[in-house]
Order: C-alpha cells, then sequence, then structure tokens
C-alpha cells in the first residue's frame, strides 16, 4: 500500500514528449510513477526526466510489475511513447484502471493491422500487403499497375523508414533498405508494408478521451517536402481554423477510427490524409502528439493534450463536463517548424548568436538546437533528422510568415562543421 495520500499516474516510458506528463499530472493533485520496460534507456530518443518521478520501476517480470504497482492504487497507467502502448494497455487492464483493453493492442501498434482493423470495421482506409521479402512487395505494386506506393516499417513513428516509390525499382531498394536497419526503437523489421499512396494534404488530429468522450485538442496541416530520395519529409506543421468545414469532415472520421480501434481513453495522434474521396488514415498512435510543447500549445490553444490527458484520468467528471465532445478554440496563430539542412558533417560549434536572433524574432516562442558539437549532422531524410525545432505563435500571420522566413533564411548558419 502507498504511504501516499496523493493519488498516484504510472507512466511507461516516459520518453520524449511522456516528459510533459509529469508536470500534468502534479496540476491534478496526483504523484507520478515510471515504468522503464528496458534494462537500459533506449539510446535513440530523448530520455525521461527520473528526477521528476516519486519512483523508476525497472522490472522484466509483467506478473510481478504488476503486483509492484498494484500497491500504488493507481488511478492509471499511461503510455509514454509509441512503443510501449501495448505494455501499458496490459498493465492497465490487469490492474483494473481505465483502460482501451489488450484485445486490440495490436491494430493500436502494427500498422498492418490497423488499417486491417479500420477495414472490417467500413472505415475508409488504403489497400496494402506485407511481408518480408522485397520481391513480393515488387510483386503487389506491379500487380496493381498503379504508383505511387508508399513503403514503410510496421511499428516504428516519426516517418522512420517510410519512402514514396515511383517505380518497382525503388519499392525493392526502399524494401531493402528497411529491412536491413532497425526501427527508432532498436526493433529489427522482418516485415514491412507497402500501401496505397494517398493524394492530398496531410493533417494531424490530436483527440484526448475520456471513457469514449473525445476533445479534439489540435488538428494541423502538414507542410511537407518530397525530395529527390523519395523521402516526403516534414516542414511546417500549421494550426487550423477549427470552425472550418474540412475540420469538422476530419473530427467525423476520426471519430470513426477511434471507435474502430477500442480507444476509450487517453491520448491519440491521428495523421490523415484529406483525399478526393475524402479522409483517410495514414495511422494512428494513442499517445502524445511528438511536436508537443505544453505553454506552446496553451498559449495558442488555451491547454494541452498532456494536461487534457491528466485531466480525463483524475478529473473524469470535470473533463467530461468542460471538453467532453467538443473542438478545440484557435487562440492565436501557430507553426511548428522542423527544420530540413542539406548540411552533412561533424558540429563543431552551436553559433548561439544565431540562435538568440532565432529566439528573438517577435512570434518565436520556442527553439530546440537538436544537434550538439560533436555529433553528425546529418541531411534531412525525415522527422528525427531535422536540425532544429522552433514553434512560433502570434496573433498576426503576417507575423508568423514573417518569422518563418527569417528563421529559414537562419537555420543552416546555427551549425559551424568541422
Amino acid at each position: 500500500m502507498s504511504t501516499s495520500r496523493r493519488p498516484v499516474a504510472v507512466v511507461v516510458d516516459g520518453y520524449s514528449a511522456g516528459n510533459f506528463y509529469p508536470a500534468a499530472f502534479a496540476a491534478q493533485g496526483a504523484d507520478v510513477v515510471h515504468v522503464q520496460s528496458t534494462p537500459e534507456l533506449i539510446p535513440t530518443m530523448a530520455p525521461p526526466d527520473l528526477t521528476a518521478y516519486a519512483e523508476n520501476i525497472v522490472c522484466a517480470d509483467e506478473g510481478k510489475l504488476v503486483e509492484i504497482l498494484r500497491t500504488y492504487e493507481p488511478l492509471c497507467v499511461i503510455a509514454g511513447q509509441e512503443s510501449c502502448v501495448p505494455l501499458a494497455d496490459r498493465l492497465s487492464e490487469a490492474l483494473g484502471v481505465p483502460s482501451n483493453g489488450s484485445r486490440l493492442s495490436t491494430a493500436r501498434r502494427d500498422k498492418y493491422e490497423m488499417i486491417e482493423a479500420l477495414r472490417g470495421a467500413g472505415v475508409r482506409c488504403a489497400s496494402q500487403f506485407k511481408s518480408g521479402d522485397p520481391a513480393a512487395l515488387v510483386k503487389w505494386a506491379d500487380d496493381r499497375g498503379r504508383y505511387p506506393v508508399v513503403i514503410k516499417p510496421l511499428s516504428s513513428a516519426a516517418s522512420d523508414g517510410v519512402f514514396i516509390c515511383d517505380s518497382s525499382e525503388e519499392v525493392r531498394a526502399a524494401a531493402e533498405s528497411v529491412l536491413s536497419a532497425q526501427d527508432i526503437f532498436g526493433f529489427s523489421n522482418t516485415e514491412i508494408l507497402v500501401q496505397s499512396y494517398l493524394a492530398g494534404t496531410e493533417y494531424i488530429v490530436d483527440t484526448v478521451s475520456c471513457d469514449g468522450e473525445r476533445y479534439v485538442c489540435g488538428v494541423w496541416q502538414y507542410e511537407k517536402t518530397l525530395l529527390a530520395s523519395g523521402k516526403n519529409i516534414y516542414n511546417r506543421d500549421i494550426l487550423v481554423d477549427p470552425d472550418s468545414d474540412l475540420v469538422a469532415s476530419l473530427v467525423s472520421y476520426v471519430d470513426e477510427v477511434l471507435a474502430a480501434l477500442g480507444v476509450r481513453w487517453g491520448p491519440a495522434h491521428a495523421e490523415v490524409i484529406m483525399t478526393d474521396e475524402g479522409p483517410a488514415l495514414v495511422e494512428i498512435g494513442t499517445r502524445l502528439n511528438g511536436n508537443i510543447n505544453a505553454p506552446f500549445h496553451d498559449v495558442c490553444l488555451g491547454g494541452n493534450q498532456a494536461q487534457l490527458s491528466a485531466m480525463a484520468y483524475a478529473q473524469p467528471d470535470e473533463f467530461r463536463a468542460r471538453h467532453g465532445g467538443s473542438v478545440y478554440r484557435k487562440l492565436q496563430s501557430a507553426v511548428v517548424y522542423n527544420t530540413p539542412t542539406e548540411l552533412d558533417g561533424v558540429v563543431a560549434s552551436v553559433d548561439e548568436a544565431v540562435v538568440e536572433r532565432i529566439k528573438s524574432l517577435p512570434s518565436v516562442f520556442f527553439t530546440a538546437v537538436k544537434v550538439k558539437p560533436g555529433a553528425r549532422l546529418k541531411p534531412t531524410v525525415d522527422l528525427l533528422t531535422s536540425s532544429l525545432r522552433v514553434y512560433l505563435t502570434a496573433p498576426a500571420e503576417e507575423q508568423l510568415t514573417a518569422d518563418y522566413e527569417r528563421v529559414r533564411a537562419l537555420k543552416d548558419s546555427v551549425y559551424r562543421l568541422a
């Protein structure tokens, strides 16, 4: 039995965006315990700040872990990042706390099973095939007789290993590349996915659910750039007007997706393409948006996904009364800019004067310098290899656009290569 009188939330693998959970639950009057699912921290991800937790539990025996967690009488078990969603589902189910359950965990994690679950529920989705054999993937693409197609890992994130292919030769090369690599969580890609290409503009739809009542806490338009390599890299995420017909259509579709995948509790981060036939899912993760910056979202949206998730678990009646079934308000225009680069080399130093010039721009809220001196800066091929992440918000679109253009001009001057 926990000696604390405060309720306790459990966060599994609170990497990257999961670092916003301790403060969010603290604001709801709850302590937070961390579960580390691997013996060592995953080196490819921004680590959890373990000092923010009451305790860090490392236990490979899942049955024993359940008994350890039971002594805290937790109010929830929540996934801090993508790869631990099934574990968080099993733990929450075993402990009898609010849970999406384990029955559809695979469909909420494996991108092939995800789309098949939508197809089974009659929800619009891509056609697809999976295999560990590049020749079989090429044959499926050729038999369709229509390019481009998309190659991707089954269970990675952050656009890792995603290729848009215009020919059988490109499919084979992409398949061999992905199958020979590990995903960002350190797992080997033994099978991969080929899907029909969804033509249209892509959007983020972020939600938080509380016993089936969801709140849409942000819709963002992805602005992307297609490289000659077949990589479609992220550029800007642009906050969309919530009152538009577009948002209404996206939200209605995502409600179908959440129902098909059994998402009744906690955050979800959906990526949806608006095709000529209507919205179609790229993928969804039952975790926080990886681009979350809680104070930034508080300014432009009046709240943030981590804070809302904590409220859904800790104060469900309040959440439903204030947010159930509703959609965000846009308080200010906002952009998240993941800067691409063609620079290639070891970083000798970061020019702090240039960083300060970026930070001093009127609409720049926060700037993350992603590559440290001594590390290798590589040409951008995905979200992980963008060089900076810059959050901008302002009442006027004109100021936002002007500052974005200024950041574009300055971004490559941040790094001095050896």
